[in-house]
């Protein structure tokens, strides 16, 4: 027997808080009828700050206990609504903090972290100020655009993942790659070439990765297709003709071959149409070679801050060895190196390692010792190996290091243990293995890396105080 349904309702609702997704939330109680006793809905809605009242649709709104929407309209702007952001269109879902005051996200981050540690029973006094940015706009030094089934190129529409927004400006983006999206964008036009459908599984074009180094002001440029470049002259030479006419900083075009239905951006084959393979970087005085694949710091500002956080709260000199835990292509490592007397880095991907190995090299650092494993067994196999250090540095990835690992990091044993968190929930999942085995939170330090974005980084400091 088919549930039945209900009209489409309109209301009016004020947004009493945003979760930690950036959806407004706002509750609304039926009136008792027939056809309801009186039940919650629970309404989620894009795009809005806390205070908003806005005017929505719900369909079926009697027959759901939740709903996902955008509003129809704004009837009353919330205490922290930034009205200099149009509300007349929606930004796709990268940046839903984005219509609200700067000064309000960094509040709203910082009650985020505290929130998180609250619940597993931290002393949030220990929680400082949060660093914001002087200039929180376009100040990504990647970004990665999205070719739409019906010509769009840009970004997904939050919590939408089937839904591409053709951008026209992006508050994150420099102006330099808004203009090569511009370009690439009307290349596409020009030669009709269609959009990768990732429901149909059918199409050519797919992503549309950037890079730009703000410190040497060079330029990557990288398309991810299905097919092979040579199967699409004369069309690829005039993008090449395109790109290196406008922007002579541009010192690598790639084609990538990505003919698989895996969403996950991968390359089949890379053709390098222009330039080399890499780009270089800098950060805190360093120097990185990066690949299209390379993981890097996409807020070179903020993260020279990080790197700078986590020295002094590790307080590193040369008569210490250190351990650098999801090393990546050693963004904290070479810094660490320079100040310490020995530094070993573990980290899975083998192509990090490699590019770690190298980055060692190029800044003259002869005192590292980088290994390819995961944590728990290269944690094992390091005593063996390199011998035992000073300091452990961790910086996992988004989902955070998880209780095995932690454990291990507990038993290892290292008296003094940073760590560098890009989520404030993993981070307080995780930071409760350590206090179980006597390590004690000594400080904690929110650093906003992404303005109008969710995202919240922080450097802590635990110290062993004794066995548990």
């Amino acid at each position: 027997m088919e549930k039945k349904r209900y009209p489409a309702e309109v209301l009016d609702i004020t947004i009493q808080k945003l979760n930690s997704d950036g959806y407004g939330y706002a509750r609304h109680i039926h009136p008792p009828d027939r056809g309801s006793n009186g039940k919650s809905l629970h309404i989620h809605v894009t795009n809005v700050v806390v205070g908003d009242v806005v005017r929505v649709t719900i369909d079926n709104a009697k027959g759901r206990g939740k709903a996902v929407v955008e509003y129809d309209e704004l009837l009353k702007p919330g205490p922290s609504r930034n009205l200099a952001v149009p509300t007349d269109k929606f930004v796709p879902g990268g940046t839903p903090l984005q219509y609200m005051h700067y000064k309000d996200q960094l509040t709203y981050k910082m009650d985020m972290v505290k929130d998180y540690l609250a619940e597993k029973k931290f002393d949030t006094s220990l929680v400082k100020p949060i660093i914001g940015m002087d200039e929180p706009n376009r100040y990504r030094n990647k970004m990665e655009f999205t070719f739409g089934s019906n010509g769009e190129l840009g970004l997904f529409q939050q919590g939408n993942f089937r839904r591409v927004i053709d951008l026209e400006d992006s508050i994150l983006a420099p102006k330099m790659m808004i203009e090569v999206k511009q370009i690439v964008s009307e290349w596409q036009h020009h030669h009709q070439l269609p959009g990768y459908d990732k429901i149909e599984q059918e199409g050519l074009l797919r992503n549309l990765l950037l890079r730009y180094s703000f410190a040497l002001d060079e330029l990557m440029v990288v398309i991810y297709a299905t097919k092979k470049p040579a199967e699409l002259q004369p069309a690829v030479d005039d993008l090449v003709d395109r790109l290196t006419n406008q922007f002579s900083n541009l010192v690598s075009l790639q084609w990538i071959e990505h003919a698989s239905a895996t969403e996950r951006v991968q390359a089949d084959a890379t053709y390098v149409l222009h330039g080399r393979d890499y780009m270089n970087d800098e950060l805190n005085g360093f120097r990185y070679r990066i690949w299209p694949d390379t993981f890097f710091q996409a807020n070179p500002v903020q993260a020279e801050k990080l790197v700078e956080l986590a020295l002094e709260m590790a307080d590193v000199n040369k008569d210490m060895r250190v351990l650098d835990l999801f090393c990546g292509v050693g963004t904290f490592s070479l810094p660490l190196a320079e100040r310490s007397k020995e530094l070993a880095g573990i980290e899975i991907v083998e192509n990090s390692i490699l590019s770690a190995r190298r980055n060692a090299t190029d800044n003259g650092l002869d005192n590292t010792y980088f290994v390819v494993s995961d944590a728990r067994q290269g944690l094992i196999d390091l005593k063996e190996t390199w011998g035992f250090p000073d300091l452990l540095v961790l910086d996992p990835p988004r989902s955070g290091a998880g209780g095995k690992v932690m454990r291990s990091i507990a038993r290892f044993g290292t008296d003094k243990v940073v760590y560098i968190s890009c989520s404030p929930k993993s981070l307080a999942d995780d930071l409760t293995w350590l206090r179980d085995f006597g390590y004690e939170l000594i400080t904690v330090q929110p650093v906003d890396q992404f303005p109008h974005t969710t995202h919240v980084e922080c450097v802590v400091l635990l110290e062993k105080r004794n066995e548990v």
